[in-house]
């Protein structure tokens, strides 16, 4: 079998051998290289961004200070060997994100994209004639099939795309940040079963996705200025998936991005984070490792924030690779 998920991009395509991160606090460029056993990152940088040089929205522009970021962008292709095709991976805030289910699938691909656009233009924030719609096939229930459908203005994604081309670098493929984590969990843990939670923390907002083995059955993004403490939204979270998703327990919890939405949050902060949601759980609770699925070069050191920067670029170029279990 597969040992990759098909995960959902904004724009399908081939998938590059470099990847790179447009978070509202950094740029994160990494290179892979395929050919041994196990996928090695060979060269990686992380470029910091100013406060308010990047800031995510779905409905406005997101580069205020274009000048910043294309100069932090363009620092961290070199450090990464100038590739001319990247995948790039945007904030999860710039899209939006909802699970749809119908209880008969139209065999014809055309009608079902209809379908879809017609299902989610009631809750999109803009016309559903500006929007980018991406998605991929979810759990299969007794009563329907769902699908995970991610929506976007074209002009912001075309922002980021014409920032990468200024910079040098096509952007083969556009996806979200918690997506992309997720890849990368499915490529260091292959035979993950039963239901599992992931939280990945930004510096703009948090993300919380379940899975029921390799199909999403919940996503929800807020913004980092929202009511409530992340351990209060999680519990929330976790209350719904018990009541509304017939569910019987995570057998894996996992953090990513806690150290790197801060900068470098001290491994003691991202410990009192791990363990506040350890008690409203009452399970424990791992942080997000890429280095199970892939290696890192031996001169490169392994803090939590680079581990937390480096896992959605990895899950990125690693989405899709085909190999056999």
């Amino acid at each position: 079998m597969s040992l990759f998920s098909d995960w959902l991009s904004l724009r399908e395509s081939p998938v590059p051998s470099t990847a790179v991160e447009l978070a509202s606090n950094y740029v994160c460029a990494a290179a892979l290289d395929m050919g041994g056993a196990k996928p090695m990152v060979t060269a990686h940088v992380v470029e910091t961004l100013p406060e308010g040089a990047l800031v995510p929205s779905l409905t406005s522009a997101n580069l205020l200070d274009r000048r910043t970021v294309l100069s932090a962008l363009r620092s961290a292709l070199e450090g990464v060997g100038k590739p001319r095709r990247i995948a790039l991976i945007v904030p999860d805030t710039v899209t939006k994100v909802s699970l749809v289910k119908f209880e008969k699938v139209p065999p014809a691909a055309s009608d079902l994209d209809q379908l879809i656009r017609w299902q989610v233009r009631k809750a999109a924030p803009f016309p559903i004639e500006e929007a980018q719609v991406s998605y991929v096939a979810g759990a299969q229930h007794a009563d329907g099939k769902e699908y995970l459908v991610s929506l976007a203005r074209r002009d912001v994604i075309r922002e980021y795309e014409d920032l990468c081309q200024e910079a040098g670098a096509q952007a083969g493929l556009v996806d979200i940040s918690t997506f992309n984590v997720v890849n990368a969990v499915l490529a260091g843990s292959p035979t993950s079963s039963g239901d599992w939670l992931l939280v990945n923390v930004a510096a703009d907002s948090s993300s919380m996705v379940i899975l029921r083995g390799a199909d999403p059955i919940f996503f929800r993004s807020r913004g980092a200025d929202a009511d409530g403490s992340l351990a209060d939204l999680v519990h929330q979270t976790a209350m719904y998936y018990q009541d509304r998703l017939q569910g019987q327990g995570f057998a894996r919890v996992l953090l990513c991005g806690a150290a790197a939405a801060s900068g470098g949050r001290q491994a003691s902060d991202v410990d009192r984070m791990r363990r506040s949601l350890e008690q409203r759980l009452s399970r424990p609770v791992e942080t997000v490792d890429p280095r199970h699925a892939v290696n890192l070069g031996g001169r490169i050191g392994a803090g939590q924030a680079l581990l937390d920067a480096l896992a959605p670029v990895v899950g990125a170029v690693l989405r899709g690779r085909g190999v056999a279990a």
